[in-house]
């Protein structure tokens, strides 16, 4: 093992234009897991409630993800509702109920604890912390946030970016953190808090990847129809860390690719709802859309 994701397992309910659907398989270290299982074999430590369905529990197993770390506490898992407009970039919460996971404790069992790649899925900073001081000397550590935290807990998020190799924001959260609307400066502001690299994603509208060593943009990878975009950032993030991880290098030319790696995944996880659509789809597949998007962005 030599990917480790620390983060959160839901039920969602997700509302759109056209649908609704209830008890969705989430949580933002699940997408990661089952995205970044596509490229190598993730490691994963989340927490659910006694409600959680064996049936998920192996459906994350029969897709490669170590699930030793998934902790079963009294209680009811963590459950999201949101519901999404025709446009799909504006999503309103309905609803949270943090439950087990309002007292969340990650505890990275001992032999995970020599992991190389780490992810910090979207959690308190002080629990991303807590789970970063169990990890004996990782080759490189990825954190992903969201705008409560940054709003709540912003000492401990600057803490957290002293410590990582790599932060995972949206315009929105860039914007929000650093005050400055021109997001090609705001990615400069959050790497002068301490990350060698920010990952900026700008929904339909691509990302970007901005260091001392790599500036590189992509567009999103174009999809007929968009059934639930719910978990796309996290699929991203796991596209690029199971490359990264896989390719066991975190040089300029290997985070470019990851970039494309982690677009290509995310393509997919929007055709469905939660992991549907991601968990069906073969190495063959996945390497066909990446060759797509290379003669969509090369000259």
């Amino acid at each position: 093992m030599s990917l480790l994701v620390i983060g959160t397992v839901a039920y969602d309910t997700i509302e759109t234009a056209y649908t609704r659907r209830e008890n969705v398989l989430g949580g933002s270290a699940m997408y990661f897991s089952i995205a970044a299982a596509k490229y190598t074999k993730p490691a994963l430590v989340a927490v659910v409630g006694e409600d959680f369905r064996p049936e998920h529990t192996k459906l994350l197993k029969d897709n490669g993800v170590d699930t030793q770390g998934l902790e079963m506490q009294k209680g009811r898992t963590f459950r999201w509702s949101g519901r999404y407009e025709v446009d799909w970039n504006t999503r309103v919460t309905l609803e949270t109920q943090l439950n087990v996971l309002e007292t969340f404790d990650p505890k990275i069992p001992q032999e995970w604890r020599a992991a190389k790649y780490v992810f910090l899925a979207n959690a308190a900073p002080a629990v991303q912390l807590r789970a970063l001081e169990q990890i004996d000397r990782p080759s490189f550590v990825m954190a992903d946030t969201m705008n409560l935290w940054i709003e709540t807990s912003r000492e401990d998020l600057k803490k957290l970016l002293r410590k990582v190799d790599a932060i995972v924001l949206n315009d929105e959260e860039a914007r929000i953190l650093t005050g400055e609307r021109n997001l090609i400066r705001a990615a400069g502001m959050v790497l002068g808090m301490g990350p060698k690299y920010v990952l900026l994603k700008k929904g339909e509208h691509g990302a970007f990847i901005m260091g001392s060593d790599v500036h590189f943009s992509l567009p999103a990878y174009p999809v007929e129809q968009v059934i639930d975009p719910t978990g796309a950032g996290d699929t991203f993030a796991g596209g690029f860390m199971g490359h990264v991880a896989a390719s066991d290098r975190c040089d300029p030319p290997t985070l470019r690719r990851a970039m494309l790696w982690g677009t290509v995944t995310a393509s997919f996880c929007v055709q469905g709802f939660g992991p549907e659509a991601l968990v069906a789809r073969t190495q063959a597949e996945l390497a066909s859309r990446y060759d797509d998007l290379m003669t969509i962005v090369s000259p």
